[in-house]
């Protein structure tokens, strides 16, 4: 029976650390890149339902709104190189040039062509059936050129506890440490790259925080000076209307 290569963990840990190096500066400069005129796009309506009344508390909930999708996209990027630069390794496995594949590998004589996505919690319903789509044409491509093997499309989850199961158009569904496992033969894997992914994460953190502390104080600043009244208070009225006002459509309409 084929196995896979073993994993050489010391090549893991380089590649971890030189590439969450990357996902900390690219996060970084993402933060970097917000003004108040992007932050502004946020739902207003949303933030008044909450009652909220400072200008610094409104910037902190629109930071934390615009960053939060941010970094997980930037993180999911990381996990995705992970795991392609780990399947390398153990099964000569290979970053996909496919539409909505990203990894393609062998194995007991099945070619796994795979769509990562970093947590269960991902895409809408159109979304969904584009990944579905994608994989079965996958799964055409393969076997146009490699008949002899059996092909198997799957949407690989790096994170989560739902049980393997095949889905109803047909891609097996592998979450958590069952990803890992396939891409790996090592049950361990998941729990071992959580100190690597850990590396320098303090420092880091910190110059992060200032980073957004410095933003904040400015973007507040802008804030008040305008979308605040003379005293002091948030003027909804004019936020709304710098996020929403764009009165056209009586061009379009049927004359009456």
């Amino acid at each position: 029976m084929e196995t896979m290569n073993p994993l050489d963990f010391d090549s893991v840990r380089t590649f971890v650390n030189n590439n969450i190096d990357d996902f900390h500066k690219r996060k970084l400069a993402s933060l970097e890149r917000l003004t108040l005129r992007k932050l502004l796009q946020k739902n207003p309506y949303l933030f008044k339902a909450k009652n909220i009344t400072s200008a610094s508390e409104l910037i902190i909930g629109l930071l934390d709104a615009s960053l939060s999708s941010s970094e997980e996209q930037l993180f999911g990027d990381f996990l995705e190189g992970l795991a392609v630069f780990i399947a390398e390794q153990t099964c000569n496995g290979r970053k996909s040039a496919a539409q909505g594949i990203d990894l393609e590998f062998v194995n007991h004589n099945t070619h796994y062509i795979v769509s990562i996505k970093s947590g269960p919690n991902w895409g809408n319903s159109s979304q969904h059936r584009r990944l579905a789509q994608d994989l079965r044409d996958g799964v055409i491509r393969v076997r146009q050129s490699r008949t002899a093997l059996n092909v198997q499309p799957v949407l690989g989850i790096c994170y989560g506890k739902t049980r393997t199961k095949f889905s109803t158009d047909g891609y097996l569904k592998v979450v958590g440490q069952n990803f890992w496992y396939l891409i790996s033969d090592n049950p361990d894997l998941y729990t071992d790259i959580v100190e690597p992914i850990g590396y320098r994460a303090k420092e880091h953190n910190d110059r992060f925080i200032q980073g957004r502390a410095a933003l904040e104080n400015k973007l507040t600043g802008q804030f008040v000076n305008a979308f605040c009244d003379p005293s002091g208070a948030i003027d909804w009225i004019r936020l709304v209307q710098a996020n929403s006002m764009n009165l056209d459509l009586a061009e379009f309409l049927p004359n009456a």
